[in-house]
């Protein structure tokens, strides 16, 4: 299928509670989340650059020319660093604003969050994009690799767990993936039980986990976004709920691009470190 896949999607909604909680922990950074709203923000590297800069220079790198910051309606710092010049200069910059509905006090989850994306641009209900989480630093590879020809609408990166640098029980809270022979989604299960783990590993022995990127074709997945079912204990509309729900529907739909490499994120405050020596 021949596309052009030139916009990231990224989910940079609130401030993580874990992340909050790990930094009031310590003295020496307790007071950083006042002044700023998400941890995608947070001053990582030796310039003190904003986490963010460093996922859209990786996205540049990788040949997109778009970037849309999915946002709360309080996002005046994503709007100063757009104003301020403080992302990559060479991609185009856009906010959209996941609003809460009347009635509700936070907003309606990750799946909401890309319906309301697509509804504030319509363009990209008429073409391809990649979505990602904003406090994962994906490589440009990977975000390379969603960007190539297939024949499938939709895909996204199946990690081998055995390419990460996390502990077991941190591997065990992402979500795992039923993938078929021929490498097309079957089934993808969050939080799965611990006993049950082993049943998901592939022919080879590795364990394929969702860190939540994937490339969609706009027109064919908005229907799962818009019709997406209420998590009965989140309370909100969950992407991989969306994508769950679609390849039961539709099994050929989401091509697995195997990528086994670690991808730092920011959990919590020890996480900081970590980036230390971006430039």
């Amino acid at each position: 299928m021949a596309m052009e896949n030139t916009s990231l999607i990224i989910m940079v909604g609130g401030a993580s509670s874990r992340m909050k909680r790990s930094l009031k922990a310590r003295e020496d950074q307790k007071d950083i989340m006042d002044d700023i709203p998400h941890k995608s923000l947070i001053p990582v590297g030796k310039n003190g650059r904003p986490f963010l800069y460093y996922l859209v220079q990786n996205a540049e790198e990788a040949g997109y020319t778009e970037v849309y910051l999915i946002t709360s309606p309080e996002n005046q710092a994503f709007q100063s660093l757009i104003d301020n010049g403080g992302l990559p200069l060479g991609i185009k910059v856009f906010l959209a604003i996941q609003t809460v509905p009347s009635g509700r006090t936070k907003p309606l989850g990750t799946a909401d969050a890309l319906e309301q994306c697509l509804d504030q641009y319509p363009e990209l209900k008429q073409t391809t994009f990649t979505v990602c989480n904003g406090d994962n630093l994906y490589s440009v590879g990977a975000l390379k690799d969603l960007r190539k020809e297939r024949s499938a609408p939709h895909a996204l990166i199946s990690y081998g767990s055995s390419g990460f640098d996390y502990t077991e029980e941190r591997i065990a809270k992402f979500a795992v993936m039923d993938i078929s022979s021929d490498g097309f989604l079957q089934q993808i299960i969050e939080k799965p039980n611990v006993e049950d783990v082993p049943n998901y590993k592939d022919t080879s022995g590795e364990l394929r986990v969702s860190m939540n990127i994937f490339s969609f074709s706009g027109a064919e997945i908005y229907p799962y976004l818009k019709n997406c079912p209420m998590d009965p204990v989140r309370d909100e509309k969950e992407l991989p709920k969306a994508v769950a729900i679609l390849v039961g529907e539709q099994p050929r739909s989401v091509f697995c691009i195997p990528r086994s490499e670690h991808i730092p994120d920011l959990t919590d405050a020890n996480d900081i470190q970590l980036f230390k020596n971006l430039e």
